[in-house]
């Protein structure tokens, strides 16, 4: 049952396949902090590819033949990739499925105040995370304004070396002797995450002259008016690129690893799938941080109603071949799982947990203690895809997230599950997950890579 480090089998060939690997995705993080920004991204690099809009194809009724690649995005924050295979799409998909949205900051949908001339932003926190880590780091503003005539204005703000960055501030440690006495879920309290963002005020004005500072300046810039904040998406994320981590190199740095490690990793085996047996499918979702709501999470029909239009443009929809399609279909939820870490070694049972240059990580079931929320794969699809990943030299390792009773998570993997597929996580490793930067190894991001590529050619 031991696994090799992956980094000793490599040879020249296989070492420069991972840093170009690890190059192209450290892009596709620096540019991509938000959902919308994966979703252009990834539109982007399957037009290239060859993939066309399944909208201008439904449309002109242009019926869908072996070998066709096609996408589908949907209100910019998520997208489905197919390419037709040789079998019927009744056989099955092999799908490859992540999420692209990540812990962060949101603003408040009325955020703009001056407190004792400094003006700053009221947030709500998005998804999982230790509030404590979010402050004294610099931060840009990322995401799109939305004004009454429909006009869209995208905002990114802090990302240049010549632009200014914002932040929310700390207690100094000479004033902090009550506030370290606390426990650390409320060192730093949601409604304290406000980000201070200008201190300049406007000449001649007696009252808020700093805010109407800034909303003049607002308005030179970027065309916005305080009330298009009602209409506002605006997320708040750690500025900064993407970066190589540790004097080797050997692993990656940045902000909204989980779970874009695995939405890119995805997104480029489907784009260098040709010619599969079975339709090979990826599809990269919203919302699954706080449980794959809303319309452009895993729990919409989005998913379903595009296969419901592939089937229409093959001339053989109806309800019980869509159901038979999705029942049919293999799923590998494409989510990261906790890496061991030798600072903090009492959270994990080393038997059961990922370790980095050890490869894929296949995690049977997740859920918290007893496995509430679980998927819980079948041992059946499980050797099948040991069978693929051992056939393609693939490393690979299995793990849990923690100690039993130490914690859990969740992934998207239950939610397709519900079509009667055969559904299991599988992903990178990664250190300080939800914290503002992420870490994980080029190794393990280069098998999981090789395995999802093999899982879409080979899996039937």
């Amino acid at each position: 049952m031991e696994r090799k480090n992956a980094w000793t089998t490599y040879e020249g060939k296989d070492l420069e396949e991972l840093t170009a690997l690890a190059e192209d995705y450290k892009e596709f993080l620096s540019n991509g902090k938000t959902e919308r920004e994966c979703v252009k991204q990834s539109a982007a690099l399957a037009e290239k590819a060859g993939y066309h809009n399944l909208e201008d194809l439904i449309a002109n009724h242009t019926p869908l033949k072996s070998g066709d690649k096609v996408y589908r995005t949907w209100m910019g924050k998520a997208i489905v990739l197919f390419q037709m295979g040789k079998e019927p799409l009744e056989a099955g998909l092999n799908i490859l499925g992540a999420h692209i949205d990540s812990p962060r900051l949101d603003l408040k949908q009325n955020p703009l105040y001056e407190d004792t001339e400094m003006v700053l932003l009221d947030t709500h926190y998005y998804g999982g995370v230790k509030k404590y880590q979010w402050v004294t780091l610099p931060m840009a503003l990322h995401g799109v304004v939305v004004k009454k005539d429909g006009t869209k204005i995208d905002i990114c703000i802090g990302e240049k070396e010549d632009e200014p960055v914002v932040g929310v501030t700390d207690l100094l440690i000479h004033l902090a002797g009550k506030q370290m006495e606390k426990k650390a879920n409320i060192v730093v309290e949601g409604e304290d995450l406000n980000v201070l963002i200008g201190s300049r005020p406007l000449k001649d004005e007696d009252k808020d002259a700093v805010k109407k500072q800034m909303l003049n300046l607002l308005k030179e810039e970027y065309n916005i008016e305080e009330g298009d904040f009602l209409s506002a998406e605006i997320e708040v994320v750690p500025a900064g690129k993407a970066r190589d981590f540790g004097l080797d190199r050997s692993m990656v740095m940045s902000y909204g690893q989980d779970d874009r490690v695995c939405a890119y990793t995805s997104l480029a085996a489907m784009l260098k799938v040709e010619a599969p047996q079975r339709t090979a499918c990826c599809i990269l979702v919203d919302k699954e941080e706080i449980g794959s709501v809303g319309a452009t999470g895993m729990h919409s029909h989005f998913f379903e109603n595009t296969v419901a239009e592939m089937l229409a443009l093959c001339g053989d929809y109806n309800d019980l071949v869509l159901r038979r399609t999705l029942q049919n279909s293999y799923m590998l939820s494409s989510d990261v799982s906790a890496a061991f870490d030798p600072n903090y070694p009492g959270v994990m049972e080393k038997k059961n947990a990922a370790y980095f240059g050890k490869g894929l990580v296949l995690n049977k079931y997740t859920g918290a203690r007893g496995k509430s929320g679980s998927n819980d794969a079948n041992p059946e699809f499980i050797a099948k895809l040991r069978k693929i990943f051992d056939d393609n030299e693939i490393a690979f390792q299995t793990a849990e997230l923690g100690k039993v009773d130490a914690g859990g998570g969740g992934t998207i993997a239950y939610i397709p599950a519900v079509y009667g597929m055969n559904v299991i996580d599988c992903g990178v490793a990664v250190l300080s997950m939800h914290a503002p930067w992420e870490i994980t190894s080029k190794s393990d991001i280069y098998e999981v890579e090789k395995g999802y590529e093999a899982f879409l050619r080979n899996c039937r």
